[in-house]
């Protein structure tokens, strides 16, 4: 089951989406944010902000083994982003540069079935050994009809839930299934980030070289 879910979410060729950021803090006050992410394949994927302009330019790419790169325009240097700070967060959201990272999740994890309902497969997911997260264990609700993933629940360390996430708006583009909207809520901070979906572009063959930390600097 949870190699069908990997099939849908990678389903594509390669991906080209610009979507809005909503940085969301416990008092409600929101603040707007402007991407690109690309990715290719199940591997690669590059996200750069292009507003507001004391963010634009800021610039993530994940690679194969777990290779990833950010760059920071008032610091004009791409920099390899070491192991042990992959649990911080992106550039004031609730998403670390692992959560944004690729994912093959029947790769990484090992399921155990918990319960179905009506609409969905719920499963409990740990990381396999020698894999390295920050997560003890992920529990997801995949749609029955679709295997796509509908929600998540993070748990940190001690067992405890630390984030969740929510797929919404959940459609077919160009027989790809796509998610128009996605919350993270960090339950800890109470602090929510929203991404919403602007435009999105499938198979148009992007190039290896958009998948470069020179390319980042563009």
């Amino acid at each position: 089951m949870l190699k069908k879910v990997d099939v849908v979410l990678n389903a594509a060729k390669d991906q080209d989406l610009k979507m809005k950021i909503v940085l969301i803090d416990k008092n409600g006050k929101e603040k707007d944010r402007e991407a690109v992410m690309l990715q290719k394949g199940s591997e690669k994927r590059m996200i750069k902000f292009l507003s507001p302009a004391d963010q634009k330019g800021i610039a993530f790419l994940d690679l194969p083994n777990d290779i990833m790169y950010l760059y920071l325009p008032a610091f004009k240097k791409v920099r390899r982003i070491a192991a042990h700070i992959k649990n911080q967060k992106f550039a004031g959201t609730d998403m670390t540069y692992d959560d944004l990272g690729t994912i093959n999740y029947s790769e990484e994890y090992d399921p155990v079935f918990v319960e179905k309902n009506e609409q969905h497969f719920v499963l409990e997911l740990t990381p396999k050994q020698g894999i390295k997260k920050d997560y003890s264990k992920l529990k997801i609700w995949v749609l029955k009809n679709n295997f796509f993933l509908e929600k998540m629940e993070f748990f940190d360390k001690g067992g405890n839930l630390w984030k969740k996430g929510e797929w919404r708006e959940i459609e077919k583009n160009n027989n790809y299934w796509v998610a128009r909207e996605i919350e993270f809520h960090d339950i800890k901070d109470d602090h929510r980030t929203k991404v919403i979906l602007l435009e999105v572009k499938f198979d148009t063959g992007l190039k290896d070289e958009f998948f470069t930390p020179r390319y980042l600097k563009r």
